[in-house]
This record gives C-alpha cells, structure tokens and sequence, in this order.
C-alpha cells in the first residue's frame, strides 16, 4: 500500500469508527476500531476504551458527532468536528487527534471549545460550517 493510499485508509476508518460508536452506537462493532490497548488522554474520559464506550453509553441517544475536516500525517489523524445533541449545550467543536497502529484507533488527544453563537462571535464567522447554531 502506497503512503497516500495508507493516509487515505487511516481517514476512512477513523470516520467509519466515530459513526460507528457516537452516531449508531453500535458498541460491538466500536470495539473491532478501538485498541483494546487504547490510550486516552482526555481530561474528561476515564482511561482506555471502556472509559470511552462508558462515556458514550451515559450519554443520550440524540449524541451526533459531525466532521468538517480530516487531516493525516504519518500515523496521526486529525479531525475538525462537532458533538450536539448529548446534553451539551452549546456543543462542543472539538479537534480529535488519533495515533493509529495496525488500523485501530491506538490513542487519543482532544482539543474541546463550547460553539459560540452568533452574538457571542467577535469575528461574525461561525466556528463549525458555513451557519450558527440555532
């Protein structure tokens, strides 16, 4: 496999994995993406992959993550992306940060901000797409 084509690859499973768990909730499949030595280093999740899947399953059934943008180097993938709809309010934009190893999900760093609403946007520019939240 070319690099470009690995790049391509580690982008792929990574969306595929946080569909997976944070919009289906499919926590059976989830576990086929995530280390089973996975390395969390998330203020706010409790360590490896369960801390993740617990944080998941406490949270309602209406969590959404969406991307904006995907970005790998090496065997990092960066993700530019929202959570709403899990209680949070305003959601956060997050920037996800993920070591792959072996095509699963290895380890994890996070970059958390609340979304600002139109009137609280010095810039008057939305932090996540093309519209402020409603």
């Amino acid at each position: 496999m070319t690099a470009g084509n690995a790049l391509n690859e580690n982008k792929r499973i990574v969306l595929e994995a946080f569909d997976t768990l944070f919009n289906r909730r499919d926590f059976e499949k989830a576990a086929t993406f995530w280390s089973p030595d996975y390395i969390q280093h998330s203020a706010h999740i409790e360590p490896g992959r369960d801390g993740l899947f617990n944080l998941v399953k406490s949270t309602p059934d209406s969590l959404r993550y969406e991307n904006a943008l995907i970005v790998a180097e090496g065997d990092h993938v960066l993700l530019h992306g929202r959570f709403s709809g899990g209680g949070l309010d305003p959601a956060w934009v997050v920037v996800d940060i993920v070591r792959m190893e072996n095509g699963r999900l290895a380890e994890h760093w996070d970059v958390i901000q609340d979304e600002a609403r139109r009137e609280q946007s010095k810039s008057g520019l939305p932090m996540f797409g093309d519209e402020f939240p409603a």
